[in-house]
């Protein structure tokens, strides 16, 4: 079962997560029929966002992740919210690369330059919004740059998908781990000592470690205390009532020349896949309400 673990250390100077997430991942590999490379990106990106996610206090708070490039990918949204559930797909699923140059899925290449969006929508009259350049693509590193630089919090970032060779997801999982203001210059290099000595997060879940193991790794000699473990998961709230309104929204000369052609439409949710279909008289019936 996919889980997240919340903790502290340095007597509070540092708080950190970690989560493992290969259903999460599986279950969008398998919704959006991706290839290896996209798994991995969107897969990186579905497990920041459930750990950024419930970083937000209030239970209707959304976190919207968008990462738009220049390669092959063009571009992974994720949207999580504060209970650790996300969603998310990419812009073209069946990208192939080869590996790169160190034989790893090249998750940096098929993303591209671009930039890395964060906006979280916490019930104000306007969502905040943050926004970095892509540093590498590798979204892990993009992650960490965009902490630093538009939220003015130093952080480590690592994220990993591993696939099997049938391309089914092996593991998925990953760390966030940040100082809080004014955290001593000792805590900082020990932190970085234990860091430099760290394997692939991959590498540490395919060795059984568990999210707290991780975490005991990075916070090592550091006092960590576990405050919470929560579920995740990939969940879409998409459900017929909700696809029948954006079905309206679209108009009445759109819905119009729909049942002119006096066929079903199928409409499919961009974030789970999920089909809906609605017939000609179901389709006059939401024309009522259209304006």
């Amino acid at each position: 079962m996919d889980y997240i673990v919340r903790a502290t250390a340095a007597d509070g100077q540092i708080r950190a997560f970690a989560a493992t997430t290969r259903d999460m991942v599986e279950t969008a590999r398998a919704d959006h029929n991706t290839s290896p490379v996209a798994t991995a990106a969107l897969g990186r990106l579905l497990t920041a966002g459930a750990m950024m996610g419930i970083m937000m206090k209030g239970d209707q708070d959304i976190l919207t992740l968008q990462i738009r490039g220049d390669g092959p990918i063009q571009g992974i949204t994720v949207t999580a919210d504060s209970k650790g559930r996300a969603k998310g797909y990419v812009i073209n699923p069946s990208v192939i690369l080869p590996a790169n140059s160190i034989g790893k899925l090249d998750v940096g290449g098929a993303v591209g330059h671009g930039y890395f969006r964060v906006i979280k929508d916490m019930g104000l009259k306007e969502p905040y919004t943050g926004q970095v350049e892509l540093q590498t693509g590798e979204i892990g590193d993009d992650l960490t740059y965009y902490f630093a630089a538009s939220e003015q919090t130093p952080s480590s970032v690592g994220l990993g998908v591993l696939m099997e060779k049938n391309n089914t997801v092996k593991q998925a999982g990953g760390f966030i781990v940040q100082l809080m203001p004014d955290t001593d210059e000792a805590v900082i290099e020990k932190l970085e000592q234990n860091l430099s000595g760290i394997k692939s997060v991959t590498s540490m879940l395919e060795q059984g470690d568990t999210p707290k193991m991780i975490l005991e790794t990075v916070l090592h000699g550091m006092d960590m205390e576990i405050n919470e473990t929560l579920p995740t998961s990939f969940y879409c709230n998409c459900d017929r009532d909700r696809v029948s309104k954006a079905l309206v929204s679209v108009g009445k000369e759109e819905l119009e020349d729909m049942i002119s052609e006096g066929k079903d439409v199928e409409l499919k949710c961009q974030f789970c896949n999920s089909s809906y279909v609605f017939n000609v008289e179901e389709l006059k019936g939401l024309l009522k309400k259209a304006r």
